[in-house]
């Protein structure tokens, strides 16, 4: 019983740390409060894009060293299946499970299966996040770049 405590607190822990680097790195890619003007707008997109590859990449580095930590140290499941790379199964667990992908041929025991399946959960929100705050980007742009072309218009 304590163990899946333990691993009800580690999930809290990551599930807390995904969402302040998600924030952080959206806000500081494109703070959508911010004025911007119509000749920057393809490489504040792709900075934009870029940040939030990175932040998913960094939060399934965080799960895969919570797994391996897990596992070593605190002795609160294993991932089990098709192994052979040792610190990149947890690496590869992570991403199937971050993403929802879930092919089946690594997959964990014990407590580390709540913290899978709350990964599964903490990766669709945060992609859907990013999903949604790169459409409302989007959308800004679409309207600087609808009011830049009506300015052309009008000097020209």
């Amino acid at each position: 019983m304590l163990s899946i405590v333990y691993a009800l607190l580690i999930s809290f822990v990551l599930v807390l740390a995904t969402a302040i680097i998600h924030y952080e790195v959206l806000t500081t890619s494109f703070p959508i409060g911010r004025a911007v003007t119509a000749i920057n707008i393809r490489g504040r997109m792709l900075r934009l894009l870029a940040g939030i590859f990175f932040a998913h990449l960094i939060e399934i580095c965080l799960y895969a060293a919570a797994y391996y930590v897990m596992h070593e140290h605190l002795r609160l499941g294993r991932i089990a299946g098709r192994l052979g790379e040792g610190a990149m199964d947890y690496f590869y667990f992570s991403i199937i499970s971050y993403t929802s992908l879930g092919f089946g041929d690594v997959y964990p025991s014990g407590p580390m299966r709540i913290v899978g399946g709350i990964e599964s959960l903490n990766g669709l929100v945060m992609i859907g996040w990013s999903t949604s705050y790169t459409y409302l980007v989007m959308q800004r742009f679409s309207r600087i770049a609808r009011r830049s072309a009506r300015a052309r218009e009008e000097l020209g």
